[in-house]
């Protein structure tokens, strides 16, 4: 919602869940049954008593004005942001025209929008002029910090090699042999070394063996790339500096945002969840509608708890964005932002699918362990391919298959009805596994449909 009282779409409001599990039970919530006293102002806030199992309704609110993002509040003990209620009340006001009436805010919403904008003018003030937090620590303690996290990163990586030797020259079938358990022992070892990259390539690589079919290809195929790696570190002095970055990125070593902030209008085109018992990572890919480029948003969530950082899919918002370091990287930091996000009729330009696979190739150059890039395909048609799906190319004798993940995501049979055995355009993420689907548009260029 803008100050201009522009409404979002059901699919927008259920890209902010944290989780399924809020996803249905928000959608539960998104009739004018169990809400009363419910209303919105002209500023974008959007107010409302939501009937529980207890006596007293919860109070619920959200704001969706300030430029920093969406915000909620809610008097429910959930630990979720949006909670259930927060996504029930925004779907209520996403509905019909009316359910939720302009009015003014009571006096308990007031006062919460108050003090955000006064922690958030606090927090501006503590930043200083720069932006960067007051305060900084000792750069000859960090050097020394960074200089020895490196000696450990090279004895590991040290460490990694002779355990490669010791499975090439004992051949592939001892891998099946051994188990997990040798695996998840080097993983450790990278973990105490520093190197969480490593250590997360080290635990793909020892899940392989007698998992899938034709699994001794790929093991071999990802003890090049770790191998590839670790010579990577080993010798990152005689790299391009593009490169040395993105092997530093690849090995786990933080950095920060050092690229020119870009101010664009920057689409939402896409936001999924990976999770697993540690920590769930949200990827938000953005468009730049004037500076043409895509980027992605990298937020964490530990514990179980989603990710804060939410943006709502199909509508723009007006920011700035800093690069990561490294050749070929797309990740950046969100840094300012101007204006609540709103509609735009802009959309990112497509391509064919072989064009689609020419990108990726080109992009493995700067970026040998690159998994996919993002692509738009344009005027493409999801078809069945045996017990596979893939989508054809609608102009060129020519089609990508999904990749595993894609086939099994309820996404897939929103595209096939959005299609109708029609050509539609299509962003997603191209790789060696296949094609993901994330969002998508009708013929014509329609409101953009999230499928994931």
């Amino acid at each position: 919602m803008t100050s201009q009282g522009v409404r979002w779409t059901a699919d927008q409001v259920l890209a902010l869940a944290p989780d399924t599990a809020s996803r249905k039970a928000g959608s539960r919530l998104g009739a004018a049954g169990p809400w009363t006293e419910a209303g919105s102002s002209g500023d974008g806030t959007l107010w409302g008593l939501c009937k529980g199992s207890g006596r007293t309704p919860y109070r619920t609110a959200v704001d969706l004005a300030d430029a920093s993002g969406p915000a909620y509040k809610c008097s429910c003990p959930s630990r979720k942001f949006p909670c259930k209620h927060a996504l029930g009340l925004l779907l209520l006001w996403a509905g019909e025209d009316g359910a939720v009436p302009r009015g003014e805010a009571p006096e308990w919403v007031r006062e919460w929008i108050a003090g955000r904008r006064r922690r958030a003018e606090s927090a501006r003030t503590a930043a200083g002029p720069s932006g960067a937090p007051a305060g900084s620590a000792d750069p000859e303690a960090a050097r020394r910090r960074a200089e020895r996290r490196a000696e450990r990163i090279t004895a590991g990586a040290t460490e990694l090699e002779q355990r490669l030797a010791d499975l090439l020259r004992g051949g592939l079938a001892s891998a099946e042999q051994a188990g997990y358990g040798l695996w998840e022992e080097t993983a450790a070892r990278m973990i105490d070394a520093q190197a969480p990259g490593l250590a997360a390539r080290v635990r793909e690589l020892g899940a392989l063996p007698g998992t899938v079919p034709g699994w001794p290809v790929r093991l071999l195929e990802e003890c090049a790339l770790l191998h590839l790696l670790d010579q990577g570190w080993l010798h990152r002095e005689r790299l391009p500096e593009g490169l040395a970055a993105t092997v530093r990125a690849r090995v786990g070593l933080p950095a920060s945002a050092e690229g020119p902030p870009v101010r664009d209008s920057w689409l939402v085109l896409a936001q999924y969840d990976t999770a697993d018992t540690r920590l769930t990572t949200r990827r938000i890919w953005l468009y730049g509608t004037e500076s043409r480029r895509t980027a992605l948003l990298l937020s964490y969530g530990a514990g179980g708890r989603a990710p804060e950082l939410a943006l709502p899919v199909g509508l723009a918002l007006d920011a700035e964005l800093s690069a990561y370091p490294g050749a070929g990287q797309r990740r950046a930091a969100l840094g300012e932002r101007f204006s609540a996000p709103a509609p735009t009729a802009a959309r990112p330009a497509g391509t064919t699918t072989s064009g689609a696979l020419a990108r990726y190739g080109r992009a493995l150059r700067d970026d040998p362990w690159l998994d996919a890039v993002p692509v738009t395909l344009d005027r493409v048609i999801p078809a069945p391919d045996g017990d596979s799906w893939q989508l054809a190319d609608a102009d060129e004798d020519a089609a990508l298959s999904l990749t595993p993940a894609a086939r099994s995501r309820p996404g897939l049979w929103r595209l096939v009805a959005l299609s109708g055995g029609a050509p539609v355009t299509v962003f997603g993420e191209c790789g060696h596994q296949g094609f993901t689907p994330l969002a998508a548009w009708p013929e014509g260029r329609g409101e953009v449909v999230p499928l994931c």
